[in-house]
């Protein structure tokens, strides 16, 4: 099994730096033009299955690649009460938590361990063959630290999931 990890495009809180979870934030003119980029250069395979959350900026940026399946397993992870800050906003301490990011556990949101929970159940059901999964930072960086390839993903782009 393949699996191809796909950020969502830009949104107007991720240009201005705001934390961004549950809140459905759309795509902005920069995201759709990323959408439509990734559609046509990615070196996705076009047979893949297309999987995506439910959030409007990874379904709109999975319309680019064809008819997504949506799956709110995927969806980012619920910052809470941090919602709609910016890293300036917030306290040194939780800062700290969010860069170590295993421990993290949002104020009336969600811990890690529960977005990892929640994201492996969503693997573990998948059929054998390749799947495009169009998902959000804190979802990808999760599955990308399970095999030791932690790195910045963009907005737009798309790295292959290697399989630990």
């Amino acid at each position: 099994m393949t699996i191809w990890l796909v950020r969502h495009g830009t949104t107007d809180w991720t240009q201005a730096g705001k934390l961004n979870g549950w809140t459905d934030v759309p795509l902005n003119e920069m995201g759709r033009a990323e959408a439509a980029a990734l559609a046509a250069d990615a070196g996705l395979p076009a047979d893949a299955a297309i999987w995506s959350s439910d959030l409007q900026r990874a379904t709109e940026t999975a319309l680019s690649l064809g008819a997504p399946r949506e799956d709110a397993r995927l969806r980012e992870l619920d910052f809470g009460d941090l919602e709609g800050l910016t890293w300036a906003e917030l306290e040194p301490e939780t800062r700290r938590s969010l860069v170590d990011f295993d421990g993290f556990v949002a104020p009336a949101g969600e811990s890690v361990a529960a977005l990892g929970r929640r994201v492996e159940a969503f693997l573990s059901a998948l059929e054998p063959g390749d799947h495009v999964v169009v998902t959000h930072g804190g979802v990808i960086r999760y599955l990308l630290r399970q095999t030791a390839t932690d790195r910045h993903v963009a907005a737009g782009e798309a790295v292959r999931l290697v399989e630990p």
